[in-house]
């Protein structure tokens, strides 16, 4: 298993959606699309609303860590609906850099920082609200991060995480790989970070760290009680549910009914809303 520096590494030299964007990493265009394809392409054509902050009472102002931001999109998102005390955190200073620019692109704020998520610098309880998507399955010791967030959420405060789902078609990949030969075989691909290939891979657990680009040290993929059985030791699991399915990959346009259909039932991505419970 790689370390903590080795992701690092990567990540500064790969953001997310640099490599695949047709536009410069940073420019207005940039972020105008990777939002279209996050909504189309990772929630099936409409934002999920379920991973919002959930209001808080009396209509208080809550604390969120945006952890793993990534290139701004969750931040933006919440900022743009309104929310503030946004703090975005990321392993990687070219991530800030991106999730900056992004922001003053909006013209909307929140407050940057570097973190390891799984030794976060803030204070127990610092937070109401943590949003951590497609995060935690990348750092080396997963258990240690979902510990962390729970640590600095006050009590009664809720989070919503997401990581790789190892899905019915993960699963069955040794019997589908004729599949994925015939699929590559009609053009089907992951443009750009060295994944041209990624349909002729046999094992599944390359696959899914392949997934973010072949210099990827680390990708990990649950299956819906694996990832409830890592939560629930800290964390009260209100639901679970999926999202992403990759059509842009396909080398033909699906339906957007199927579409939709096979993002609610054959996600890549499982999401979970959770909450810390009270102190006794």
């Amino acid at each position: 298993m790689a370390d903590i520096e080795a992701v690092r590494a990567f990540w500064e030299s790969n953001p997310l959606w640099a490599g695949e964007s047709a536009h410069e990493v940073g420019e207005a265009a940039y972020f105008d699309e990777h939002r279209h394809v996050v909504l189309a392409d990772c929630f099936g054509g409409e934002f999920d609303l379920r991973t919002m902050p959930p209001p808080r009472p009396g209509g208080q102002r809550a604390s969120i860590l945006d952890l793993g931001c990534g290139v701004g999109f969750w931040s933006a998102e919440f900022a743009m609906r309104g929310l503030q005390g946004i703090v975005a955190a990321d392993l990687t200073q070219r991530a800030l850099e991106i999730t900056r620019e992004r922001l003053r692109v909006l013209d909307v704020q929140a407050q940057l920082r570097q973190e390891n998520a799984e030794q976060l610098s803030f204070a127990d309880a610092s937070f109401d609200h943590v949003n951590c998507q497609g995060v935690v399955h990348h750092t080396p010791d997963t258990d240690r991060a979902v510990a962390e967030i729970a640590r600095v959420l006050k009590p009664g405060g809720t989070a919503c995480l997401s990581v790789y789902h190892r899905n019915v078609l993960l699963r069955l990949w040794p019997a589908l790989r004729w599949a994925g030969w015939l699929l590559a075989k009609l053009g089907a691909r992951l443009e750009g970070r060295g994944r041209d290939d990624i349909f002729l891979q046999r094992d599944v657990d390359h696959i899914v760290r392949l997934y973010d680009g072949a210099a990827n040290p680390i990708g990990k993929c649950y299956s819906r009680e694996q990832f409830v059985a890592m939560l629930r030791p800290h964390f009260e699991v209100e639901q679970t549910y999926l999202h992403y399915f990759p059509a842009r990959a396909l080398p033909f346009r699906l339906p957007r009914a199927l579409h939709r259909w096979l993002d609610r039932h054959l996600g890549f991505m499982i999401y979970a809303n959770v909450r810390k419970p009270c102190a006794a």
